[in-house]
């Protein structure tokens, strides 16, 4: 029986190739190795060499070239961190959105450093970001103020905030959805149907989305010679059970509106819940829309006409933003708003 070069064969006949085959690999590492280092410095495989086994004849100029080039394979890259701040409960809506940001700096060799939580409202967290760990941040809806955000632009901190819910300062990077254009899609669909008579439930007063969105409202139902009238608007947390309460007060009104727009799809699905429990039928006695287009719309019965967020895309450009801050360059647009659409499914119909 035939052995391979440098084989052994053990009490139990197998072939020991260990040795052999370690010793082949490292040679084959240190010849790439070889390679690279010469590629890098502009000479020969053979001047390494000599350099790596301090042969005297080579120039010193060279020779500190060749070790600069050695070193620096040595010395190993530190991967930055950004830290990223979603101070709510990981949600549809924000569970796509810090998704994709991790998604995307892992693209980009970054680290990610999350803190998520409704807890982390109430805690002081920008005030530390300055000096720590993090090289920078992305805020997502963060519950701060204007005057702290500037305070840690100031502090040369970079950061880029997604989807801010107040008018983010001038000078500060932004990426958020057009939520005007957005609401008024969806209330000219309505009043394409023939609906005048319009219920609105905002989401929380001065919040910038809020605005926008009851802003677009607004514009369409005036367009249409409508005036949007106390009594038909309601200011919630955008959540079912606020919902389902606003919806309540909205649809025991005389005379009921025979539209609701809602401030996003947790809203509407609490709304569907009110106009059931009063045996409207959804479409036909009453038209129901969301916002956000989250899994949620498509999840009811009937399936809600809804405003669709780029959601996954704001967090990829909210990186690439960023990006553009690290490497030492000002973004070209600050404030970014990501165009949305309207998804008209089976809750509007016309009246």
């Amino acid at each position: 029986m035939k052995h391979p070069v440098g084989a052994t064969v053990n009490g139990l006949g197998e072939f020991r190739y260990i040795d052999l085959v370690e010793r082949q690999i490292e040679n084959v590492k240190q010849r790439a190795s070889l390679r690279d280092i010469a590629a890098e410095t502009g000479v020969s495989v053979a001047t390494v060499s000599r350099v790596l086994n301090d042969h005297v004849n080579v120039a010193p100029r060279t020779r500190d070239l060749v070790l600069q080039a050695l070193e620096r394979r040595r010395t190993p890259v530190r991967v930055r961190t950004v830290y990223v701040r979603c101070p709510y409960v990981l949600t549809d809506y924000f569970g796509l959105i810090v998704s994709s940001i991790a998604e995307t700096l892992k693209l980009h060799g970054l680290r990610l450093l999350l803190d998520a939580g409704e807890s982390g409202q109430h805690t002081d967290a920008l005030r530390g970001l300055p000096g720590s760990d993090a090289d920078a941040a992305i805020l997502i809806l963060p519950p701060e103020e204007g005057s702290e955000l500037v305070a840690l632009s100031q502090a040369g901190f970079p950061f880029v905030v997604v989807d801010p819910r107040t008018p983010p300062p001038p000078d500060i990077a932004a990426v958020s959805a057009a939520h005007s254009s957005g609401a008024r899609a969806v209330a000219d669909h309505l009043i394409s149907l023939g609906h005048r008579d319009i219920g609105v439930i905002a989401g929380p007063e001065e919040w910038l989305a809020g605005d926008a969105r009851l802003a677009g409202h607004r514009a369409a139902l005036a367009q249409a010679g409508v005036l949007l009238t106390s009594d038909r608007l309601r200011y919630v947390e955008p959540t079912t059970a606020q919902g389902k309460q606003a919806a309540s007060e909205l649809l025991d009104l005389s005379p009921r509106p025979t539209a609701i727009v809602c401030f996003n799809d947790k809203v509407a699905v609490g709304t569907l819940q009110a106009a059931r429990e009063r045996g409207l039928r959804v479409p036909a006695d009453l038209s129901v829309t969301g916002f956000d287009d989250i899994d949620l719309a498509e999840a009811t019965d009937p399936r809600l006409t809804t405003v669709r967020q780029p959601l996954q895309e704001m967090g990829r450009i909210a990186v690439t933003q960023l990006m553009r801050v690290l490497d030492g360059h000002q973004p070209e647009a600050l404030h970014i708003e990501l165009a949305t659409t309207l998804v008209v499914r089976d809750s509007t119909a016309a009246l």
